[in-house]
This record gives structure tokens, C-alpha cells and sequence, in this order.
């Protein structure tokens, strides 16, 4: 059963259960209106409750329906609350710690509302590209105000139910229960002492007014438009609040359902709704089941106090977790612990986080110069210079000194996890956790499962992810893992582009206007152009085939390693981190150029977006035919979490099934007859090109 009916005295009450949030599916609302007929039908029954079991009163429609026949089939949500409204008895909704979506409009739909205190009231359909479809627009304004409803509406978070209960006016909630321990209680009392009240109150009969609606809704479209250009949504929410004011509320539901279906069928929505279901499914490892046991992490060792070290100690400090970290040198110590207490006494000064919880971060937070001191942590991680003899320093001192069961985790960005596990007598406990910098601000953790790795350690660290507010991403042992690998075929085509024509500020102004956060340029200016050099110099000697432009090489033979020499593919002041475009470097490229014997040809921003993109997909395909990632959607959360790839595009793997994989697989050979390319880059992925040619998407 997924909607409950039980008779308390002279009160029915219908108890949504659909684990975990009570979800609006085919059969809860079903089991709703079956509840409503079957109360209306025994004259014993006075009144009627709606409630939630377990831990929510409704979250709204169920994710397992959507894009499903069923989520429309009848009793669709706008039937079930037609038929609440036409209930001849008056129906209650208790309300307690989840009130969302179609959840919130379904009690909107009730003649009266109970709510318990601590209860997280919201409309978010807006972070899915949409709107509140089933009256949420036309109702909420009706008893909260214009302004509060229109704000929880284009903002889409929660609102504790004690904020709207204490406002003045606000006619949302009828009583507010004691506790959410009396709600129950409570709530049937209520019922009780409104079972004669005629006529039943509607939320539809409310007035809905703004006393200087056309300045505030121009302004509320100035707002959202600054706010969200590159999504629809937010300004349809404005136009439909706005029709809850102007027109009759039949008109305005209708009006509201109209944008909805809309909306639904917009790319920025449906990239949306990937999201969504990637995020959840990222945390899905096929082979290990939900309930594998998960090691107890109570305290965490941290091996590097630099840059990395420091982030990664941060984000185990914020969730309450102690941390050692451990350096060679006093100096490099202080260093780091400086930084750690400069970056935490900023976010005081701007008011992010209060000078008591400040205080009891770094009493979490102890130092030392020995590996010895490490033996009592439950998860120890490295954080030194990316080179595999440095590595197997450190793993061969953990594996002496670290206690049995303990965690060994490197943060590695390109080298052999199986390597370096092999540097122990215990690879089943070594695992990656490659955290972006800065690791106390970036969301993605890549966990790099080896070969050896336990499932029970892999249960934990993506448990852990999930506590220190990370987007885990499973990937298996190759060179550059998901992100990184992927990366550097981007870079490749944004060197030829340089070659070719480009200066690095077109390449990075086309990029940035589909949507990156970041071109490559300002990217390795960012990172530190000095690190691709790096990986450049073992290509040569591990794939001394591989082609690449040269001009990055010159760059740093320049010495012009980024934002941190003050000068890379661009100049920057000092202080200040604004990309000024570079004479020297543009002055570099053209004669570079004129060495090849290259005459610079016009690259137009179409192209420029296709072979950076279209390079990442390649790579993409080849990584999920190889088994490095699992799913196509952990691939695009890696880009969405880890690399800036725009949101309402929802990641290189979604974005390019939107484009059509038979559009990329020919945008690709026409990029393959062009000599001044890598021909072999431009090779179609055996899964990419199978897909293409059956007309099928990744996912």
C-alpha cells in the first residue's frame, strides 16, 4: 500500500507511504482519492487527514515516474487536488519535515493546513527547468503574498515551516503544532473542531493582489534575467505568479500548465533532469550493494600541508572530523596551518561561519613531523608532488606505521592507483580520492577504484563524499582517470586552434560564451601551465607519437607558468587575477606560425566550440567502452562538478546526445581531413560510432 486508511473516532486518516519521501506516484494518488471516497462514503467520518509516514509528509512527484506514461495518467496530481477541493468533508493536511513540489501543492489543495515545527517547505521545480505545475504558482501567492511565494518560487529552496508560521497574515498554515512529536494529536483535535465549519474553506478563493504589480514584476524579470540568462524557467515563474494577480484562477491554472508543458520540453530543462538523476546515480557502484558494511572513520590523517593538503584537511574539519597532517619541515607546517586559519577567518569576516564554530574547526586540527603519530587514523591521504617515486616513499611509511583496517588514500590526479598499491602488503585498502583545487571549495571527488580495492572501502569513502558535501565519482585505473584524461584532448585541440589561426582569447570568449566557466587558456593559466608541461615531457618518451602544438611548450619555456608568475597565456597585475590578453604570447604564436610555415586561417566560434567539445565526447566514449566509468552520466558529472561545462547543457555526454551522436560522428570526420589535425584524435570511439549509426543516445 503505498496511501494508508485508518479511522481515528470520527476522523479518517490517510497516511502517504512511499518511501523515502512519500512520493506523488500513480499509486499513492490513487490511494488518495480511493481514501477520500471511501470517508465520503461512511457517515461516521467527520472529517479527513492527510499525512505523511516515516520521514516526510510528501516530496513531491516520484522520480520514478519521470518521463513515464505514468507521472500524466489519471488520477493525475491536478485531479487528486480537484477531488481534496470537492471533498464534502473538510481534509486537513498534517504537514512535518518534507513539504515539497507536488507535496506542497497537495496540502495547498486541502481546506486546511497543521504543520509541525523543523518542517522544509518549498516549490524547487525551477532547479529542474520547470515550474510548480499543479497550481503551486496560482496558490502559494494566495497565502503567503506576491513577494514570498514569487521568491520561493524562482528560488526553489526550503523554508522552515516556524518562518512562514510566525509572519503576520500569512494563511498557509491554520495552527502550528507544538512539536512535530504532537503533530498528530494535534492535527485530529483540529479536524475535530472544524468538522461543522461551512462552507469549506478554499485556498483558490483567496484574493491575489500586488499594490504596484507592474513595477514589481518588471522588476522581479530584471532580477531573474541577471540571475539565470542561460535558463527559461525562472522568468516563466514570474509570469506566472503575475497571472495569479490579473487573472481569474481557472485562467490562471491553465496558463500556469501551459508554460509547465513548455518548459518541459526545453533542452535546459531536460539537462536539468539529467542532472538530477546523474548526481543520484553516481553514488551507485553496480557491484557493490547499498548494504555493504562501511568502516568507521573517527579521525583522518593528512599527508602534505600545501595547497591540497590544507583543502582536503578542511573539508574533514567542517564536517566535524579530526584531522593530523603531517609535514617534513616545522615551516611548511606553519605555512599551511596559516593558510587554513587565514581561509577560515575570511569566511568569518564576510559572515559564512561564526567565530565559535571557527574555534572548534581548528581545535579538530592537530600537526605533526613523525608517521608514527599517524597510527591511530582510520583514513590516511597523501597529498604530495605528483611523481611515483615520491609516492612509493610515502605509502611504503604508511604501510608500516598505519593500524590494521585503516583507509590509504592518494590523491593523485594522473599516476597508477595499482602502482601504488603495490607499494604495500595491503592493496585492498588503497584507494584514490582525487580532490580539485582548491579541495575545501570544488565539489568533485574522483574515488579511483584499483584493482584490488575492497568494496567495503569503496562503500566508505563514497559514504565520507557524501558527508563532507562532495559529488563522488567512481573511476577506474587509467592514465588521467575520468576528468583529466578527457582534459587533455581538449587541451591538444586548443593548442592547434592556436596554430591554426586563433589567439587564445577567441578560443577561451567562444568557450565561455557556450557556457564554460572557464576557457582552456585562463583554465591552465589557473591551474598552473607548468603541470601540462609536465605530462607533455613523459608523453614524449611514453607516446612519442602523440602530436600536440608547441606553442604550450614555448610558453613555459618563457617561464611563463600562469596567475602564479604573474604572466601565462595571458599578463596579469599583481593582486589581481583579470586575464589581460598578451602581446609577447600572441607575438609568440605568430611566429611560431610563420616557422611551421602556416598561413593563419579565420576559425569561427561554431568550430572552436565542436572540436574542444567533441574532443572531451571522443574520449568520453572510449572511457565508458573501456569500463573506466561505468555510466554515461558519471562521466557528465565529472565535467558539470569538476571542470565548469556548463549546467543547462548538462554535461559533453548529454549535450552531444542532444546535438545528435550521427551530428558529432560527421562534424568529426570533416575535423579529420583537416591536415594541420590530429587525424587519429578524430577516430570515432567504437561505442560513439555503433550509437551514432543505430540512432541511439549514451543514456
Amino acid at each position: 500500500m503505498t496511501a494508508e486508511y485508518q479511522v481515528h473516532g470520527d476522523v479518517a486518516v490517510i497516511t502517504l507511504n512511499n518511501p523515502p519521501v512519500n512520493g506523488l506516484g500513480l499509486a499513492t494518488r490513487q490511494g488518495i482519492v480511493d481514501g477520500l471516497d471511501r470517508a465520503q462514503a461512511d457517515a461516521a467520518v467527520k472529517a479527513i487527514v492527510i499525512t505523511g509516514a516515516g520521514g516526510a509528509f510528501s516530496g513531491g512527484a516520484d522520480i520514478k515516474e519521470f518521463g513515464t506514461d505514468k507521472s500524466l495518467q489519471e488520477p493525475n496530481l491536478h485531479s487528486v487536488i480537484n477531488a481534496v477541493e470537492n471533498c464534502t468533508k473538510p481534509v486537513v493536511a498534517a504537514i512535518h519535515t518534507v513539504c515539497m513540489g507536488g507535496g506542497l501543492e497537495l496540502a495547498l489543495g486541502c481546506h486546511y493546513r497543521v504543520a509541525a515545527p523543523g518542517c522544509n517547505v518549498a516549490l524547487p521545480e525551477v532547479k529542474l527547468g520547470i515550474l510548480p505545475g499543479a497550481g503551486g504558482t496560482q496558490r502559494l501567492p494566495r497565502v503567503v503574498g506576491v513577494e514570498a511565494a514569487l521568491n520561493m518560487i524562482v528560488s526553489g529552496e526550503p523554508v522552515k515551516s516556524e518562518m512562514i508560521g510566525a509572519v503576520p497574515g500569512q494563511k498557509l498554515f491554520d495552527k502550528m503544532a507544538a512539536s512535530p512529536e504532537s503533530l498528530a494529536e494535534e492535527t485530529l483535535a483540529f479536524a475535530q473542531s472544524v468538522a461543522d465549519v461551512r462552507p469549506l474553506p478554499l485556498v483558490r478563493n483567496l484574493p491575489c493582489k500586488h499594490p504596484e504589480g507592474d513595477a514589481y514584476f518588471q522588476f522581479a524579470r530584471n532580477m531573474v534575467k541577471g540571475m539565470a540568462k542561460n535558463f527559461p524557467a525562472p522568468a516563466k515563474c514570474v509570469d506566472a505568479v503575475e497571472a495569479a494577480t490579473k487573472r481569474k484562477f481557472a485562467d490562471g491554472l491553465a496558463y500556469e500548465r501551459e508554460l509547465f508543458i513548455n518548459l518541459m520540453w526545453t533542452p535546459e530543462s531536460r539537462a536539468l533532469r539529467h542532472l538530477f538523476f546523474a548526481e543520484r546515480a553516481a553514488s551507485k557502484i553496480p557491484d557493490v550493494p547499498s548494504e555493504t558494511p562501511k568502516r568507521d572513520i573517527k579521525k583522518v590523517g593528512v599527508i602534505g600541508a600545501g595547497t591540497m593538503g590544507g583543502g582536503i584537511s578542511m573539508n574533514f574539519l567542517n564536517a566535524g572530523i579530526p584531522v593530523t597532517i603531517l609535514e617534513m619541515k616545522q615551516e611548511a607546517l606553519d605555512r599551511g596551518i596559516g593558510t587554513i586559519q587565514k581561509n577560515y577567518e575570511a569566511q568569518v569576516k564576510k559572515g559564512k561561519l561564526k567565530e565559535d564554530k571557527y574555534q572548534q574547526r581548528m581545535a579538530l586540527l592537530s600537526t605533526t613531523l613523525n608517521y608514527a603519530d599517524l597510527k591511530d587514523c582510520d583514513l590516511i591521504i597523501e597529498a604530495v608532488f605528483e611523481e611515483l617515486g615520491v609516492k612509493e616513499a610515502v605509502f611504503k611509511q604508511l604501510d608500516a606505521v598505519a593500524k590494521p583496517g585503516a583507509i590509504l588514500a592518494s590523491n593523485t590526479s594522473t599516476l597508477d592507483v595499482d602502482k601504488i598499491a603495490a607499494f604495500t602488503q595491503r592493496p585492498q585498502d588503497v584507494v584514490g580520492m582525487h580532490f580539485f583545487s582548491p579541495a575545501n571549495v570544488m565539489k568533485l571527488l574522483e574515488v579511483v577504484r584499483g584493482k584490488a580495492t575492497a568494496k567495503d572501502v569503496l562503500a566508505t569513502v563514497m559514504a565520507l563524499a557524501k558527508k563532507i558535501k562532495k559529488t563522488a565519482v567512481v573511476s577506474g585505473v587509467c592514465d588521467g582517470f575520468i576528468g583529466n584524461r578527457m582534459i587533455e584532448r581538449y587541451s591538444q585541440q586548443a593548442g592547434f586552434l592556436l596554430d591554426e589561426g586563433c589567439t587564445p582569447q577567441q578560443v577561451d570568449k567562444a568557450i565561455e560564451k557556450f557556457g564554460f566557466a572557464m576557457g582552456p587558456f585562463r583554465m591552465g593559466d589557473l591551474a598552473g601551465n607548468d603541470i601540462g608541461w609536465a605530462i607533455r615531457k613523459r608523453r614524449a618518451v611514453e607516446q612519442p607519437d602523440m602530436k600536440y602544438s608547441k606553442t604550450a611548450d614555448l610558453l613555459c619555456e618563457m617561464g611563463r607558468f600562469g596567475q602564479k608568475t604573474g604572466a601565462g597565456w595571458y599578463d596579469y597585475q599583481a593582486g589581481k587575477r583579470d586575464a589581460i590578453p598578451s602581446d609577447v604570447v600572441n607575438q609568440m604564436i605568430e611566429e611560431h606560425r610563420k616557422a611551421l610555415g602556416i598561413t593563419p586561417r579565420k576559425v569561427s566560434d561554431e568550430e572552436i566550440v565542436q572540436r574542444l567539445v567533441y574532443a572531451l565526447v571522443n574520449e568520453g566514449a572510449k572511457i565508458l567502452e573501456e569500463g573506466i566509468a561505468s555510466k554515461s552520466g558519471d562521466i557528465d558529472m565529472v565535467y558539470l562538478t569538476g571542470y565548469g561545462f556548463p549546467i543547462h547543457r548538462g554535461g559533453p555526454m548529454h549535450y552531444a546526445s542532444e546535438v545528435g551522436l550521427f551530428n558529432v560522428v560527421q562534424s568529426m570526420k570533416r575535423f579529420a581531413r583537416n591536415p594541420m589535425d590530429d587525424a587519429r584524435a578524430w577516430e570515432p570511439a567504437p561505442l560513439l560510432a555503433r550509437l551514432a549509426a543505430e540512432g541511439k543516445a549514451f543514456a
